[in-house]
């Protein structure tokens, strides 16, 4: 886990190896983390969560991202999820509606991320 505040946002980025995030309480878990650390966005490896996420029937990723939004935080999922939007159409349409709000962004890697963030200013939260 580590710290990046060279803007006015200040991130906490998971490792890509751990516990898989797959419940409401690992939700609760990343806000703990985030707020111990003042972060105002997650920075999480695909790796990291679990594939059933990315299924948008079993509501796993509904919950986790509610959490996230209801404490006012934002959340940056990090890598390659072609195979997952290639399975489902609603996938695709979750990530297209995320990415283009400020909550919730799916990207390929940090330089995409990094790049969103200059293009809204910063990353205001």
């Amino acid at each position: 886990m580590s710290i990046d505040d060279g803007s006015d946002i200040r991130m906490l980025h998971l490792e890509p190896e751990g516990h898989l995030i797959s419940t409401p309480d690992d939700a609760s878990d990343l806000v703990g983390s985030a707020w111990s650390h003042h972060a105002n966005l997650i920075v999480l490896p695909v790796s990291r969560l679990d594939p059933e996420f990315f299924r948008l029937s079993t509501g796993i990723a509904g919950e986790i991202v509610q959490k996230l939004v209801n404490y006012r935080l934002r959340l940056a999922v990090v890598g390659d999820i072609t195979d997952h939007l290639a399975e489902s159409n609603a996938l695709r349409d979750f990530v297209w509606e995320s990415n283009r709000g400020d909550q919730i962004w799916f990207v390929d890697d940090e330089a995409a991320l990094r790049e969103k963030l200059a293009k809204r200013g910063g990353g205001r939260a």
